[in-house]
């Protein structure tokens, strides 16, 4: 079972094909990209925020998807405005989390498995060169399936930090999260291969 952040819905876009949203995702971002301003970003907001409503998202739920963002916004926004002027700082980082917010509705009102079903159909004319769709999709699923792993051990190392009084130590927080990682790509690679698939 792929873990994601899909919530389950009867909205038109829960029933709109994950190609039209991958493919109208495509599009957003390469026209955000294009007309970098700051126009576009708010325009770009504007239709983002209307589509978590559609989907029956509120404002809370697209705070949670560009909050992790915060920390590098804080860093790059000063720099790109010190560096560029203010107009380039706020169209360069509010493209990148504009962007962010509308792939994190796609993967809300999108089962995981419908994405990579796409994207092994977009890449079955590479199979002629050589490329396996079905085992990028593997790859995908399981990169998909780490992310939310990885998170956990973060948060459960850093518990484990300060209920040990070591809330400064790097080392405290590295050396357990290092450990764990491995053993779970160690439980990962001796299921692919009891399922054959370790070639």
């Amino acid at each position: 079972m792929l873990t994601s952040t899909f919530r389950p819905g009867a909205s038109l876009l829960h029933r709109s094909g994950a190609g039209a949203k991958l493919l109208g995702l495509l599009v957003f971002s390469t026209v955000l990209v294009a007309f970098q301003s700051p126009l576009a970003v708010l325009a770009g907001f504007a239709l983002v925020a209307g589509l978590y409503g559609l989907g029956g998202f509120g404002p809370r739920t697209l705070v949670a998807q560009v909050w992790p963002l915060r920390w590098f916004v804080l860093c790059l926004l000063p720099f790109q405005w010190w560096t560029a002027g203010w107009q380039v700082a706020v169209a360069v980082v509010g493209t990148l989390v504009v962007a962010v917010a509308g792939a994190a509705l796609v993967t809300l009102a999108t089962r995981v498995t419908d994405l990579l079903d796409v994207i092994a159909r977009v890449l079955e004319p590479a199979r002629a060169v050589g490329v396996d769709p079905e085992r990028v999709a593997l790859l995908l699923a399981l990169t998909i399936r780490a992310v939310p792993v990885i998170a956990g051990t973060l948060h459960e190392a850093r518990d484990a930090r300060r209920a040990r009084g070591l809330e400064r130590s790097t080392r405290a927080l590295v050396t357990p999260i290092v450990v764990r990682t491995i053993r779970h790509a160690d439980r990962v690679g001796e299921a692919l291969a009891a399922r054959g698939i370790d070639d």
